[in-house]
Order: structure tokens, then C-alpha cells, then sequence
């Protein structure tokens, strides 16, 4: 009795953890979790993300039929959230598993995609297509390429070039569209085409105040400084009033913060009469160069 179609495709092994090894995604991943603290749901997702392209491939070739994953993302959040850098190991991921030739990101906003005249923004848009081929394309604040208040704006060509791009060229070239999350589905909203063209949408959370004490501590020793022990408290509650302020943009506000107390820490030791420094002195910051914050003087 001759084996039936179905008993044949049972009996074709592949090596799931050979595959997975030979993409090295792992690396990627493994980086994602050292580079960047919290963000656990994100994480979980484009790990999720990697999978599913992996079982893909994997289905491909064994000659399964394979209903070609969407890879157009939106990763929605605030700023300093970790976006663009998720979008560049994102590019990894897919180079890797071969859905993109090149990996590169090119990350572009409305100025880059619209012109300001008839006839300006069609050459603009492709140009940056062109550029983008092979890759990963990372539109910030998508939401300003629509403008519903002007009928005339020349947003909407853009994006209508855009959607032709995402249809016919999505085995090289993949989206991301990127801001906030209430904008972003507004935006979605008003073009039901483009939404249905992402398929995988990712949120990024606000850090936690701890959490961004912790990044405080990562980019200040990437610089080869240091918090003096009673200074850990203090730039706490400077991150949690912080918080509380208009135009906070997470990790991007807290860097920010400590290039002011750098700036504050160089003053005080060139206002001090000691002649001789310690290594200790140089890479020290100590309290005072974060209570003379403004955010403590108001």
C-alpha cells in the first residue's frame, strides 16, 4: 500500500533549532534585551514576529503553501520610547530570515516624503523609495503626511504613492509608520487602505520612573561617569517631576537631563580652587549638579 500525499508531507523532517541557529536572530534578540531596559510587551512582540517569519520560511521550503506574512508594521508610543532602535533590529530580523536584500533603515518624516508645490512631492517620495528598496523604511510622525483641515496639501500624494509601494513591492521593501498612538489611529482612520496594509501593530509604554533611573545609571557609564551614592535618590525625584512636565520624551528627556548636570558638574570643578583633580573628581556627579536643575529651583 502506497503512502497517501498527506502521510508523505508528515514524514518530511526539518531541524527547527539548526534553522533558527543558522539565521543567528538569537543575537538580535539577545541584544534587544541588553540594549534596552523594560519594554517587555515589545519585546515579547517581535519576538512573536521573528517566530511567525521563521515557521514561514521554514513552510517555504518544504513547498507548504505559504500565505506571505504582512511585514508593515506601525509602532506607536511616545518619544524617547525606544522606536527607531527596535526599527533597526527589526531591519536585522528580516534580513536575516530573507524578507528584505539589504537590512539597512532609513528613517524619513513628512519633509522628506512632500514638496511644496504641484509636481514637487512625486519625485521626492520615489526618491526616497529608491533609497529605501532592499530595506526598511521609518516614517516618524506618519500622522502629519494627512491633512484633513487642507484640501490642497500634497500629503495625500504622497501617501497614495506610498500604498502603491507597500502592494507591489513587498517582497523588498518594508514600513514602518511610527508616533503617537491616538494620532496614529486617527490617522489609520482616515485611510482604511493603508491600515489594512499593517498588519503588525506594536505599542510602545512609558518608561517607569525606576526604569528610567536604570537608563540614567546605562548612559552614564557609557560615558564613564557616575552617580555618587546620594545622588541616586535625587535624580529619582527629578525624573518623576520630570514626568509630570510638558514635552517629556522619556530616555531622550533623561539624556538631556544628564547633559546639563555634565555641563554643571565641568562648572563646579572649573569654579573650584583645587589645582589637582582625581579620576574621582572627573567622572563623579555629584548631587548639587542635579538639585540646581530648574525643575527643583521653581
Amino acid at each position: 500500500m502506497q503512502p497517501s500525499t498527506s502521510q508523505k508531507l508528515d514524514s518530511q523532517l526539518v531541524n527547527l533549532r539548526a534553522e533558527y541557529d543558522k539565521t543567528q536572530i538569537q543575537e538580535i534578540l539577545d541584544e534587544l534585551n541588553q540594549e534596552l531596559i523594560g519594554l517587555i510587551p515589545v519585546k515579547n512582540r517581535i519576538q512573536e514576529i521573528a517566530a511567525l517569519l521563521l515557521v514561514d520560511r521554514l513552510r517555504k521550503n518544504l513547498n507548504l503553501f505559504s500565505g506571505s506574512p504582512g511585514l508593515h508594521m506601525s509602532f506607536t508610543g511616545s518619544p524617547g520610547t525606544g522606536k527607531t532602535t527596535v526599527a533597526m533590529k527589526m531591519a536585522d530580523i528580516l534580513h536575516r530570515l530573507g524578507y528584505i536584500r539589504k537590512g539597512h533603515l532609513l528613517t524619513v518624516t513628512r519633509d522628506d516624503l512632500v514638496g511644496q508645490y504641484i509636481g514637487h512631492t512625486a519625485p521626492k517620495t520615489k526618491e526616497v523609495l529608491k533609497q529605501a528598496t532592499g530595506g526598511v523604511l521609518f516614517i516618524d510622525e506618519a500622522y502629519y503626511l494627512y491633512k484633513a483641515d487642507n484640501e490642497r496639501d500634497y500629503g495625500a500624494e504622497a501617501i497614495e504613492i506610498l500604498l502603491q509601494v507597500m502592494e507591489n513591492q513587498r517582497d523588498d521593501l518594508v514600513v514602518i509608520f511610527a508616533g503617537y498612538k491616538n494620532k496614529m489611529d486617527q490617522f489609520y482612520a482616515s485611510n482604511p487602505g493603508l491600515s489594512s496594509r499593517v498588519a503588525n501593530h506594536v505599542n510602545f509604554p512609558d518608561y517607569t520612573p525606576k526604569e528610567l533611573l536604570e537608563i540614567a545609571k546605562i548612559m552614564l557609564s557609557e560615558q564613564q561617569y557616575k552617580l555618587e551614592t546620594e545622588a541616586n535618590e535625587i535624580l529619582y525625584n527629578y525624573i518623576t517631576k520630570r514626568m509630570q512636565q510638558p514635552h517629556f520624551a522619556n530616555a531622550r528627556s533623561i539624556r538631556n537631563a544628564l547633559d546639563r548636570a555634565r555641563m554643571r558638574q565641568a562648572n563646579r570643578i572649573f569654579s573650584n580652587d583645587k589645582t589637582m583633580l582625581t579620576k574621582g573628581d572627573l567622572v563623579t556627579i555629584k548631587v548639587d549638579d542635579i538639585l540646581k536643575s530648574r525643575l527643583f529651583i521653581m
